[in-house]
């Protein structure tokens, strides 16, 4: 049975006096335990609303959820909050993308990480505070008995999501969702963080659910890769599959945006024109339609519905071709060259 298993996730804001906000429609995927799975796409697509309403933390009062949010069996959607609160933070966790207003800036560093292992590890004050060192020491945090009577504000942005880090692991969860968590961070803190969460999935053996627009991101993490546009999945591959022969023509355009090591340097990047409010509603066609240099005119009528080839399902009209030379983007290691 899979860990996490997503149907037909539909989330429409409300608010008076204007239309109402699909943000996302219809989407479903799953993620098997101890797997990777990447949720791709431009600021917009409705990645991180997809994340809150898995975690239960959307506002009930102007937020319209339908469909099933399904973990080990159980559906999210219809539990009672006390029942909810049992399975968030402990069973299933998150890294939020921007750790300065994730974090209380009031609060010290401490306290933030024993209340999580107070509540779900039924822990002494003594114990938690021990635990809550080891954890910032795992997560690479020189000095972790100084930090824990620190503040968020005393510590680099890096040191913050290494803190964030901690607080998901706190509790051994078997899902971990990572919000865009190289977000605002220099590569070279990108790349330790990065290495880091890679370490400790092994190490715990927890899935994990990355939301990125970063390819390269996605093709060192994740083992299957759902790429979002306008609040709905447009592409489904295995990471292989989908850096070799991307089929729909927006995940073709977010690869061919990506500077490559197999291509000539003197090769310009051939960026997707137009931005996300370039669309159509999805009723009446494709929403990427407005953008896409091969649509044709059935692409702007009546609804596309996915369809599966081989291991990916898209929804594109006019797929892109499947071709040896795709395979050039990949190393020896089976990474590919971004």
């Amino acid at each position: 049975m899979s860990l996490l298993q997503v149907r037909n996730l539909s989330v429409t804001f409300t608010r008076e006096g204007s239309a109402p906000v699909r943000a996302v429609d219809g989407l479903s995927f799953q993620v098997e335990p101890g797997a990777s799975v990447g949720l791709v796409g431009e600021s917009g697509c409705g990645k991180s609303v997809t994340s809150l309403a898995i975690m239960g933390l959307l506002p009930t009062r102007n937020a319209k959820i339908e469909g099933e949010v399904l973990f080990e069996g159980r559906n999210l959607l219809a539990m009672p909050q006390k029942a909810l609160r049992d399975i968030r933070g402990k069973d299933i966790a998150m890294i939020f993308q921007d750790p300065m207003s994730s974090l209380n800036p009031v609060v010290r560093i401490g306290v933030q990480i024993t209340e999580v292992l107070v509540r779900h590890q039924r822990l002494k004050m003594s114990e938690a505070r021990r635990e809550a060192e080891s954890l910032l020491r795992k997560v690479g945090i020189p000095d972790p008995l100084r930090s824990l009577g620190q503040y968020p504000h005393q510590l680099s942005g890096g040191m913050r999501q290494r803190v964030l880090i901690a607080i998901a692991l706190a509790c051994k969860p078997r899902l971990l969702i990572a919000d865009e968590p190289t977000t605002a961070l220099d590569v070279t803190i990108q790349a330790q963080i990065l290495d880091l969460l890679g370490a400790l999935m092994h190490e715990t053996g927890a899935a994990m659910v990355m939301i990125t627009h970063d390819m390269g991101v996605v093709a060192g993490m994740c083992d299957e890769v759902n790429v979002m546009y306008a609040g709905r999945l447009v592409e489904s591959a295995p990471r292989r599959a989908l850096f070799a022969a991307p089929r729909h023509r927006y995940t073709e355009g977010l690869l061919n945006s990506i500077p490559r090591m197999d291509r000539p340097r003197s090769e310009p990047l051939r960026p997707i024109p137009g931005s996300v409010q370039n669309a159509v509603p999805w009723p009446k066609g494709c929403a990427f339609a407005p953008r896409c240099s091969h649509r044709q005119d059935d692409c702007l009528s009546g609804e596309i519905a996915l369809r599966t080839e081989g291991q990916t399902v898209h929804r594109c009209l006019h797929a892109a071709p499947l071709g040896a030379d795709k395979a050039s983007a990949y190393s020896e290691e089976g990474a590919p060259c971004l």
